[in-house]
């Protein structure tokens, strides 16, 4: 191999696929979606994605463990760094909308490699966001069925494996309801983000008759070496790996690792962004839907965390075996509560698994359009104008996982996947910025560079408070994607056999 041939081989992995291209690409009547959905559609689609059982649990878990009554504060940050990132993410959806979010955001500044892998990352996050999720939902069931005295097995025999038949099947009927169309499912998963939203106001307003202000002292506890120490390698936060630090809970760093935690609430804002091709008039509609939808979701969780730790001691649910908000009002003497909460839990895991199984899709199908993954799976029903074949394929993945594998365990690869892709985009707007000035805006992150830049560092601060067992996991997933891209996608590439061509 010759120096220049090396160098062509390099240079490709930062081709670029024009912003002009992606748009033309979504107005393929083969290959291109149907645009049904207006702002309120998005902004209960947002709702839908982040409020689920997350908000029942992550903000107990977070004050139990890390920050005290200061985790109102690791919600704001979490939501403050989420939100700049979102900012990010509504400049590119109103300038490039069409499918595919942060992967073709990145494929049209950054290059088509990083766009590989954060294409891969995507799918990383919602894949395991959509298995881990399901998985809890039936969980969930259970715990609705035995309060009102009614025992269901979680499991059923197929020969010598066991079947986790709830998750199964509710990722089954999602995925039916997606074939049939976006809009349809959109209707379907607003139903129960109302219902899910009144059941979390209903639980706040009876929390606070139950708030005693000496509960909030002292806000931000003193800190504490964690238990186990710097001994446990791969619970400790890979900060504390690197720099030596002790890991320790409450003060000032605990409240920032609870906000790494806690961070798991807003995910899935990045993936309303992928179904820019299938949104009504996508520059205005695009940024009102998505902010409107961070905003409600940010005042609820404050407001969830405030009740929280308003009505019982951190320290009471540090003892908790696996606190939660219902362990909150069972020490108050509310035992009827935590049956609503389990309903409330339920049905909020419902919408976001639909919106999860929908992200998938729209970036698998983004892909396949690209020749990066098998271009057959980005045909779209020429009746419904929805991505069937890759839809289908995303459902039997995640039906499949949740079903039969303790996926549980991956709940943090969630978190990562989303992180570096908030990262990326992040950057990818001061690119696009400056290569391509003359495109017309709708939205435009304010204070740019800066903002942009102190998205992508607290992201990746947030990525340093992820635990390095989720970090080597995360490393193994990224080799995979590497080798599947030179196996696969780089010689089937849709742009590169356009460069060579041309």
């Amino acid at each position: 191999m010759t120096i220049d041939t090396r160098a062509r081989g390099i240079a490709s992995l930062w081709r670029t696929k024009s912003v002009e291209a992606s748009i033309s690409d979504s107005l393929d009547e083969s290959h291109g979606l149907k645009r049904s959905l207006g702002t309120i559609d998005l902004t209960l689609m947002g709702i839908a994605v982040a409020v689920g059982a997350g908000i029942f649990s992550v903000g107990a878990k977070a004050a139990a463990s890390f920050a005290g009554p200061a985790v109102t504060l690791s919600f704001i940050l979490a939501a403050v760094t989420c939100g700049l990132a979102i900012m990010c993410y509504a400049e590119f959806a109103s300038t490039i909308p069409v499918a595919g979010s942060a992967y073709t955001f990145t494929y049209a500044t950054l290059g088509e490699f990083l766009a590989w892998i954060i294409g891969w990352d995507l799918i990383l996050e919602t894949l395991t966001g959509a298995a881990v999720l399901a998985k809890y939902w039936g969980i969930y069931l259970s715990e609705v069925f035995t309060g009102f005295g009614m025992n269901l097995p979680d499991t059923i025999a197929l020969g010598p494996i066991e079947l986790s038949w709830a998750p199964f099947l509710i990722v089954a009927a999602f995925t039916v309801l997606l074939v049939l169309g976006t809009q349809l499912s959109s209707r379907v998963g607003s139903v129960f983000t109302v219902i899910k939203v009144a059941i979390v106001l209903f639980v706040i307003v009876v929390g606070f008759f139950f708030v005693k202000a000496a509960n909030y002292t002292p806000f931000i506890p003193a800190a504490q070496p964690t238990e186990g120490g710097a001994s446990d390698v791969w619970t400790q936060s890979l900060f504390s790996f690197v720099s030596g630090a002790q890991p320790a809970q409450y003060g000032v760093f605990g409240l920032l690792a609870g906000a790494s935690l806690v961070f798991f609430a807003f995910i899935g804002f990045d993936v309303v962004a992928t179904s820019a091709e299938e949104v009504k008039n996508p520059q205005k509609t695009m940024p009102r839907g998505i902010f409107l939808g961070l905003g409600i979701v940010t005042v609820l969780y404050v407001l969830v965390a405030i009740v929280l730790t308003g009505m019982v001691s951190y320290r009471d649910l540090a003892a908790a075996d696996n606190p939660n908000l219902a362990t909150a009002f069972r020490l108050v003497g509310i035992d009827w509560a935590g049956q609503v909460i389990a309903v409330g839990a339920l049905i909020g895991l419902t919408t976001v698994i639909m919106v999860l199984l929908l992200g998938l899709a729209r970036i698998v199908f983004s892909m396949s359009r690209d020749g990066l993954l098998p271009r057959a799976l980005a045909k779209t029903s020429p009746t419904r104008k929805t991505p069937v074949r890759v839809q289908i394929l995303a459902g039997v993945a995640v039906a499949l996982i949740a079903g039969f594998t303790k996926v549980d365990v991956l709940e943090e690869m969630i978190n990562i996947g989303t992180l570096s892709a908030f990262v990326l985009v992040s950057i990818g707007v001061i690119v696009l910025r400056r290569r391509r000035p003359d495109l017309p805006r709708a939205f435009k992150v304010p204070f740019s560079p800066v903002l942009p830049i102190l998205s992508a560092v607290l992201c990746v601060w947030l990525m340093f408070n992820l635990t390095t067992l989720t970090w080597a996991r995360f490393a193994v997933w990224l080799v995979i994607g590497v080798v599947v891209y030179f196996v696969y996608g780089r010689r089937h590439s849709r742009l590169g056999r356009e460069v060579d061509a041309g």
